[in-house]
């Protein structure tokens, strides 16, 4: 049997509260013609009813929709998980509600990530782009939906980012191997068309130049971060018998997959190699081993790019905005200490 839908109306609450439908619109939207007391009795019987404000009438109306899509690349990550639930939490907070896109870093999943915000009538977008190229930067960029980047951006395209300071960071981690005495170290960094890998591995270098050590070109190795085959590319590094005492990971995510594959073959972390990543995931997760590692900031970039994104919102439709035309935001990032680095200066 076919379920019947039923939906309580505006007119269902006139005819219980005895008011005009206008009257009991106007009560529910909070308009300071109508009396405290008339708003509360009206708000209390939609409640009681069940009635559900009809958004995509409402925007039709108002011309906005206080939703914002958040498209990211891979919500399996605890990294993006985290971010997440700071955009929601913050996005609510300011009276947006927020729904999410995946993209597995894939460009074609993407455009249609972009495609089904802007056909929902998003008021804004925030992504991580998974910048095989810029197209989709244009496009969107084009749509004149208002939208900011997140944790990687497009530098051939002057839009809207925020993120981590990832030259800093990967020479945080590098500098800290050093100090530890490390000279051979062992990059495991993502593809170079992703703007925080290649800035990570810029910071890689300033630290061994710094030190005056020449970077092993053999020993900076790039992994897919869509299929992820970090195991094989440390496998290999091992079969080719490069000599390293150290790994900077890319990611959190990436150094626990090459711990696993490092630990299977017997090879212990630290005593045998130490081990740096890059996104301090277990400042929200409690887990029995204590990775050293960079922390991005991950709510600060999160909070920062709803309160950038709502400004650009706010202009767009007339209201109170105090962003900059353009707006990129870098933020500092800091070494976290674990027990996953070893001194070998003896």
């Amino acid at each position: 049997m076919k379920r019947v839908k039923q939906t309580v109306t505006l007119k269902d609450l006139a005819k219980r509260t005895g008011y005009s439908v206008n009257t009991v619109s106007r009560a529910l939207r909070g308009k300071d013609d109508i009396s405290e007391e008339t708003i509360e009795l009206i708000k209390k019987e939609a409640k009681e009813m069940g009635y559900i404000n009809n958004t995509i009438a409402s925007s039709l109306r108002l011309g906005y929709t206080n939703t914002i899509a958040v498209i990211l690349g891979d919500i399996s990550n605890p990294h993006f998980a985290i971010m997440t639930k700071e955009i929601e939490n913050h996005a609510r907070g300011l009276g947006y509600s927020s729904f999410l896109l995946n993209t597995n870093e894939n460009s074609g999943i993407e455009r249609d990530a972009i495609k089904t915000a802007i056909n929902k009538n998003v008021d804004g977008i925030i992504i991580c782009p998974a910048q095989e190229d810029d197209s989709n930067l244009k496009f969107l960029l084009d749509s004149g939906v208002p939208f900011i980047q997140i944790g990687r951006y497009h530098d051939t395209v002057d839009a809207n980012y925020v993120v981590c300071d990832d030259v800093l960071g990967g020479y945080q981690a590098v500098h800290y191997l050093i100090e530890n005495g490390h000279k051979k170290i062992l990059m495991l960094n993502g593809p170079s068309y992703i703007s925080s890998a290649r800035e990570r591995r810029m910071g890689y270098g300033k630290a061994l130049a710094e030190a005056g050590i020449e970077v092993d070109e053999k020993l900076v190795r790039e992994i897919d971060v869509s299929r992820s085959n970090c195991s094989g590319v440390v496998e290999q590094v091992l079969e080719e018998g490069l000599e390293f005492t150290a790994i900077f990971a890319f990611s959190d995510i990436l150094a626990w997959e090459a711990w696993t594959c490092l630990h299977k073959k017997g090879i212990r972390i630290p005593e045998d190699i130490s081990l740096v990543g890059f996104d301090h995931i277990q400042s929200r997760m409690a887990l029995p081993f204590d990775l050293t590692t960079i922390s991005s900031y991950k709510a600060k970039m999160s909070i920062t790019a709803v309160e950038c994104l709502s400004c650009k919102i706010n202009r767009d439709y007339g209201r109170e905005g105090h962003c900059e035309e353009i707006c990129h935001h870098v933020i500092a990032t800091n070494l976290v200490k674990g027990e996953t680095v070893r001194d070998i200066r003896g």
